[in-house]
């Protein structure tokens, strides 16, 4: 790293900003590596958003539309949502930015969960806002520990439901006594990108609809399979959703990205087969875990927290999973030291990733 300069610097806050760690997907000596690190969708994308994406090819001279028409009405459409209280960004993480960019700021603060995203507390140091971390309930989230900490500096409060990287879930009633304890000025984000790995979940969209200080977020890069197009969306009240267009770039979506995500939302047959093969897999990955003296908290999202007894024992067993060509994801980052987040593959990953993980344990017995 190098040195600041000694005159031209940063806004504050910028610096306190440890750069964020995707997933990793190489490994030394390994030429066909099984990646579990990034919550990846092991079916892929669409047919249909594949096609789309590949039609919108011929047209790459034009710039995309600056509105989103077509995606808002085909979000809409499909989750029986307002398109005019849409907004669509890069990735959800860019919808984290415009939020903070727009409502925190120096002398605010932005509240966080101790296991939450870590584009969070990011987000907040770019807006030169002060994060506040809370912390969970035997890794949930607890309400009345974000109420206690809320005060009149608080500008915006995340909450990831499901949460990464813990896979756990609160109750809407929750989440609705949240929303109503918050302070006048501050907004409550619900970060939703795991919301359709959960059956009958509307991703709190009647909450968002009821209330004008909640905003929900989600992403294409999950169950849709898009992550390598990065493409997300907001739905909130038409007040905020007017001051996030107002921050968003005019054409900060691609033509063939926004292709591929209609096409993707429309497919509703291929999600509903993404969701039960994740539901499958999941479950046999976690009780495949469990019989080999591995727990995890019941996941609503397509990766599995697994505990150890602590972080020596987690990291030898992320090392042999190396050493085997399997990559998953420390969080020690996350406040999660003896754990390991793995993502739920398809039926012969999560086999083979659970076999290696019991192969350790009985070495380590």
């Amino acid at each position: 790293m190098s040195e600041p300069h000694p005159t031209i610097r940063p806004q504050p806050g910028i610096l306190e900003i440890a750069p964020y760690q995707g997933g990793e997907w190489r490994l030394a000596g390994h030429d066909r590596v099984l990646k579990l690190s990034s919550n990846e969708n092991p079916l892929g994308a669409s047919p249909r958003a594949l096609e789309a994406f590949q039609a919108a090819a011929a047209g790459l001279h034009r710039y995309p539309d600056t509105d989103h028409a077509g995606l808002r009405a085909a979000i809409g459409a499909v989750h029986g949502l307002d398109p005019a209280r849409i907004v669509c960004g890069v990735g959800s993480d860019e919808i984290i930015a415009f939020l903070t960019q727009a409502y925190a700021g120096p002398g605010t603060e932005v509240i966080h969960t101790e296991h939450g995203f870590g584009m969070y507390r990011i987000s907040a140091l770019a807006a030169g806002a002060t994060p506040v971390e809370v912390r969970e309930a035997e890794r949930r989230t607890d309400v009345d520990a974000i109420l206690a900490a809320c005060s009149e500096r608080t500008a915006l409060v995340f909450v990831a439901n499901p949460n990464n990287p813990t896979g756990t879930m609160i109750a809407g009633a929750e989440v609705a006594r949240l929303a109503e304890g918050l302070p006048p000025r501050a907004l409550l984000v619900l970060d939703g990108a795991y919301a359709e790995f959960v059956g009958g979940f509307d991703g709190h969209a009647r909450l968002v609809a009821a209330r004008d200080n909640v905003v929900m977020t989600r992403t294409f890069s999950k169950i849709h399979g898009l992550g390598g197009l990065r493409v997300g969306w907001g739905y909130g009240p038409a007040h905020v959703v007017e001051v996030l267009n107002r921050v968003r770039g005019p054409f900060n979506l691609s033509t063939p990205a926004l292709a591929a995500a209609e096409a993707a939302v429309r497919d509703t047959a291929w999600t509903a087969r993404c969701f039960e093969e994740n539901r499958r897999n999941r479950a046999r990955l976690a009780a495949d875990l469990a019989a080999a003296g591995v727990p995890s908290d019941p996941s609503e999202a397509n990766f599995v927290l697994a505990r150890f007894r602590d972080r020596a024992e987690a990291e030898a067993c992320d090392g042999a999973l190396r050493r085997a060509g399997i990559i998953v994801r420390r969080v020690a980052g996350y406040k999660l030291p003896a754990a390991l987040r793995i993502t739920v593959g398809d039926a012969g990953a999560c086999g083979r990733v659970a076999e290696a993980v019991a192969g350790f344990m009985r070495v380590r017995a």
